[in-house]
């Protein structure tokens, strides 16, 4: 699938303005980021939290950098075969993602159809 950075960089934004202004407004200190492809420790994932979810801080958790979710651009493109299925893909890596800065881990994501 062709896509420009930018037409993709869209979707992930649009992705993100779908998560309700009562949870986005809990996200603290987290940085969304589209990277081309995932680490080579992490292949074959469409995403990655990275940082200390918001169930774990603590009074000690102060001056740290953001956390950090990422977005894969390449595994992304290559899995969908159209506009439409990318921008579900994205939208449930990003909300995939996001959840797990809540501390919402992956076997339940899993069980609410968001794996």
């Amino acid at each position: 699938m062709d896509l420009s950075d930018a037409e993709f960089d869209d979707l992930v934004a649009e992705a993100l303005d779908r998560i309700p202004p009562a949870l986005a407004t809990l996200m603290d200190n987290v940085v969304v980021l589209v990277e081309d492809e995932p680490p080579p420790e992490e292949s074959g994932v469409l995403g990655l939290y990275v940082g200390t979810p918001l169930t774990d801080r603590d009074s000690g958790y102060t001056f740290r950098p953001p956390d950090q979710v990422f977005v894969y651009r390449g595994p992304l493109l290559r899995m969908c075969r159209d506009a439409a299925q990318l921008a579900h893909e994205i939208r449930v890596t990003v909300v995939h993602e996001i959840a797990h800065h809540f501390g919402i881990d992956d076997e339940h994501l899993h069980e609410w159809g968001w794996g």
